[in-house]
């Protein structure tokens, strides 16, 4: 029998409609921005799988959910290809009622080869990062030696298995990979896919960000549009992350994804789920809530939804809008969950 929806919203009138799910805290890339080496190296303690959600509790969780208003759900790590067998929880949650659309984030590594039996699954979208079309630079980045090839091949697959428009994400980070903004913009150009810029944000507290290391969105768009001029495009629905443009002509579109210098808190409808089952309200947040244990101990979906309710109605989150004055002049930031964890 089917369980009657009960939207919830927070303090601030947001709903909660989308669930971002992490299934893996692992990835193979060891990206500046993410999981520097330094941190995450040989000897770094990963969640041991009985830590991890299952896929049928994950399945239930996400059910809940749904019966308090998400719609969209989005699967993320680590590196979600990493998590075996990822295409059966993605038809496990195709079946869930009320979910109307299944996403994915990823690194692109492992997509050339799984890219058709996730869309067979159900997935519907595929987001993949990749932040310079320069070896050199990618491979910085990623510090893993892997090379853009093999991130356009995914991104390829991905299209010929049906999940396109892909979105492409790049992270910008100034004095690293800026000059790769236009060689980025115009590759995509007339591709059919979406090329997003993100301003490198302060997730986590490991990968050293700095105020000054954040090219603003505003300067992205005055550099491609002094190339190829362009024209905003409207929100495609409430809470969309990402600042629309499109080439005047006809070349396709473009997003900015700018928590730094344009925060947009006040439409935030977005949930987090780590892999070994904390649930976070705020990319941001320093600390979760525990959702493995009552799962664990027999909780009935009641229980659970009483709970999730009460955490989405008590939440204030808005830290970007806040972060100017009570991170960028605090010389020692609130910790914060890594990124790693909670998949951005």
């Amino acid at each position: 029998m089917a369980v009657a929806e009960v939207p919830v919203a927070d303090t601030l009138g947001r709903p909660v409609r989308d669930l971002r799910i992490s299934v893996t805290d692992r990835c193979q890339f060891r990206c500046t921005y993410c999981m520097p080496r330094e941190v995450f190296g040989r000897d770094f303690a990963f969640l041991p799988r009985e830590q991890l959600l299952s896929f049928e509790e994950l399945t239930r969780v996400a059910r809940i959910f749904a019966g308090l208003g998400v719609r969209k759900l989005r699967l993320t790590g680590g590196e979600p290809l990493l998590r075996r067998d990822l295409d059966k929880l993605v038809a496990m949650l195709a079946g869930v009622e009320g979910i109307q659309d299944i996403a994915l984030t990823t690194n692109g590594a492992l997509l050339g080869r799984q890219a058709g039996a996730l869309a067979a699954a159900g997935l519907g979208r595929v987001t993949v990062s990749l932040d310079s079309l320069d070896d050199a630079v990618f491979m910085a980045l990623n510090d893993a030696g892997f090379p853009v090839a093999r991130v356009l091949e995914g991104i390829a697959a991905a299209a010929a298995a049906g999940l396109a428009p892909v979105k492409v994400n790049m992270v910008v980070k100034r004095g690293v990979n800026e000059r790769s903004i236009l060689p980025m913009a115009e590759h995509f150009r007339y591709s059919g896919h979406v090329l997003r810029f993100i301003e490198y944000m302060d997730v986590g507290t490991t990968n050293g960000w700095r105020l000054d290391d954040v090219v603003p969105a505003a300067e992205i768009i005055s550099l491609i549009g002094g190339r190829w001029p362009v024209e905003p495009v409207e929100p495609g629905y409430r809470g969309e992350v990402a600042r629309r443009y499109r080439y005047r002509d006809g070349g396709g579109e473009i997003g900015l994804i700018a928590s730094v210098s344009q925060p947009f808190c006040r439409g935030c409808t977005r949930a987090r789920l780590s892999a070994d089952g904390t649930l976070y309200t705020c990319l941001f947040g320093a600390a979760g809530h525990d959702l493995r244990g009552p799962l664990r101990a027999g909780a009935t979906d009641q229980a659970l939804r009483d709970q999730i309710s009460s955490i989405w109605m008590n939440r204030a989150d808005r830290y970007s809008e806040q972060r100017t004055r009570h991170t960028v002049r605090t010389p020692q930031p609130k910790p914060k969950v890594e990124m790693s964890r909670i998949g951005g």
